[in-house]
């Protein structure tokens, strides 16, 4: 995972947003992360959308909400898909604003899914429409008026949308093993697992299941058991004083030179650096 993929915020200036539609020509250059939250809308088609160790397929009128740093992925196998993307940051949202949402504070660090009833997606529609005509005006006035607009857009939002706390029930059979992978990937990710562990836990051989997670969540096997042991990495390198070494072999790491490399690769800094930084 090359450093380019750990996108900084999105301007320096709060929020944004952009609205493009993809089709099953457009392909991603790989998994990411950034700094900033990022709040995707499907506003028609569908897509699916990989995040850490879910995969969810989207349908018009669904959100999600990405936190910081986390690894997520969009692919359009469907068709064409027109999505809103809006990235902020935490002092973007108002108080009062997070104090209302689901679970308040909690809810913007968590991933979200949420639903938006067919009777209020034209009022969704316009609101997230005029975040993106402000973000191409950008004269002195758009910085605080797609902050204002980004505050009505969450409080519909917590009013009129229903929110997901399970996978979608048409996920197909073989996504559901897919996402087991990396449901395993996530709770053991620390030990000494390979592919074929990983794919004896759900029943394929290391090759098709190979051939199948990249096929379906765009990124290869061992690649994204090596993004999830590094990310875990990068948590505790701002959260704990341990030694780097030992941070390495606690989330699975047997070769400290390989995590360095690894981890330089990924985020454009070694760990000390990164330490440094954050």
């Amino acid at each position: 995972m090359d450093a380019k993929n750990v996108l900084p915020i999105y301007g320096s200036d709060g929020v944004h947003a952009e609205s493009k539609l993809r089709d099953q020509s457009f392909v991603m250059m790989g998994h990411h992360c950034h700094s900033c939250f990022e709040l995707f809308y499907v506003e028609s088609g569908d897509c699916r959308f990989l995040i850490d160790d879910h995969i969810n397929d989207l349908h018009a009128g669904d959100f999600i909400l990405v936190p910081p740093m986390a690894l997520h992925y969009t692919r359009y196998v469907f068709g064409p898909c027109r999505r809103t993307v809006v990235l902020f940051r935490q002092e973007d949202v108002l108080s009062e604003v997070r104090q209302l949402m689901p679970r308040a504070e909690n809810f913007f660090w968590e991933t979200n899914v949420f639903r938006t009833p067919e009777a209020h997606r034209a009022q969704v529609a316009a609101c997230l429409k005029q975040i993106v005509a402000e973000d191409r005006i950008g004269d002195e006035r758009s910085a605080l008026l797609r902050k204002m607009y980004l505050q009505e857009l969450l409080l519909l939002c917590g009013r009129v949308c229903r929110f997901v706390s399970e996978l979608p029930s048409d996920i197909q059979t073989t996504d559901r093993q897919i996402l087991q992978a990396a449901s395993y990937i996530s709770k053991n990710y620390m030990n000494p697992v390979t592919t074929t562990d990983i794919a004896r836990a759900v029943g394929f051989s290391a090759n098709h299941l190979s051939r199948k997670f990249r096929q379906v969540a765009g990124i290869g096997l061992h690649e994204y058991l090596v993004f999830v042991r590094l990310h875990h990495a990068a948590q505790e390198l701002i959260s704990t004083d341990d030694l780097i070494t030992t941070i390495a072999l606690r989330c699975g790491f047997s070769d400290s030179n390989y995590f360095k490399d690894s981890f330089k690769r990924k985020y454009g800094v070694t760990p000390r650096q990164y330490r440094k930084i954050r």
